[in-house]
């Protein structure tokens, strides 16, 4: 089956940088769209950033020009760039992809998501 693996977070001072990566394996036919999302304590998840196949790109206002959405189709792996990190930043991130897959010779359409990796921005 289908596993997404997120990776790259951390702890990071205001002003910092971090770079998010999720791995997408099992019996891919093709991923659609892939896409970051983030839920911080006591608030509802989110989308931060949303890339298509075709390289169409989304973003939450709040990280338009300090958040970078990449994809290298090849690997299907989707990362996400974050520069002048702020504390409001803080959050478990959630990968999240389009796929088409196939299990036991069917072939299926659906959303995944991966397991979440913390971002902590602090002092």
């Amino acid at each position: 089956q289908v596993q997404l693996v997120e990776s790259g977070g951390g702890l990071v001072p205001p002003g910092g940088s971090l770079r998010l990566s999720c791995a997408a394996s099992g019996s891919i036919v093709s991923i659609y769209a892939m896409a970051w999302y983030r839920q911080a304590p006591g608030k509802q998840r989110e989308l931060v950033a949303a890339i298509t196949s075709g390289g169409n790109t989304d973003y939450e206002d709040s990280v338009k020009g300090r958040f970078i959405i990449s994809r290298d189709n090849a690997k299907n792996t989707v990362y996400l760039q974050m520069s002048s990190l702020k504390s409001e930043d803080t959050a478990v991130y959630y990968c999240n992809a389009d796929l088409k897959y196939v299990a036991s010779s069917i072939s299926y359409r659906r959303v995944h998501w991966g397991q979440g990796t913390q971002v902590t921005v602090s002092s």
